[in-house]
């Protein structure tokens, strides 16, 4: 469900982009992400970080786009929240006591300290190539292309990711009941 919830801007994106050009589906986007943080604040009182960053992205390169009237800063925005997603992992190597995934997961899987650094390593490496990969996308082809790697090529890799995670991650989570 949270997949669902976090790709919900870029499917609304999609949708209005296709329907009427991307400067409507920029607004719409900065309009989901107020609804978004508003919402998880009225359910749960508090702000989720990433979203916080994700809303602040959207809403500073989403609004020059519409301001300055170019679709570049936009186009932009997945590199520049990657790079910060990536910066906030790397931190949190050297500030705290845990790394961001550990202290998000830790109470749902236990693993090994090691495995827990070397998981943060790799969300690092992921959001640097998926950063990556959308400035090759914006520079090599058309706006058209560009919004269907946002949202399906994006959201494939995601997904693609997130399943050899799950296939590393099996054979090193730890047990509750010792054996």
């Amino acid at each position: 469900m949270k997949i669902f919830y976090d790709f919900l801007p870029i499917a609304v994106f999609f949708v209005i982009y296709k329907l009427y050009g991307i400067y409507p589906a920029t607004a719409s986007a900065i309009i989901i992400s107020i609804i978004q943080v508003a919402f998880y604040w009225a359910k749960h009182r508090r702000f989720d970080m990433m979203q916080v960053i994700t809303f602040w992205v959207i809403l500073i390169f989403g609004g020059a786009t519409l301001i300055l009237h170019n679709d570049m800063f936009i186009k932009w925005k997945p590199t520049i929240l990657n790079g910060l997603f990536a910066l906030v992992f790397w931190g949190s190597h050297w500030f705290g006591e845990k790394t961001v995934l550990r202290r998000v997961l830790e109470d749902k899987i236990k693993l090994p300290d090691q495995i827990w650094i070397r998981l943060n390593y790799l969300w690092i490496g992921y959001f640097l190539l998926m950063g990556t990969l959308n400035l090759i996308v914006v520079y090599n082809f058309s706006t058209d292309v560009w919004v269907n790697f946002k949202l399906f090529g994006m959201l494939g890799l995601t997904l693609v990711f997130a399943l050899l995670q799950g296939i590393y991650l099996s054979k090193h989570m730890e047990s509750d009941n010792p054996a």
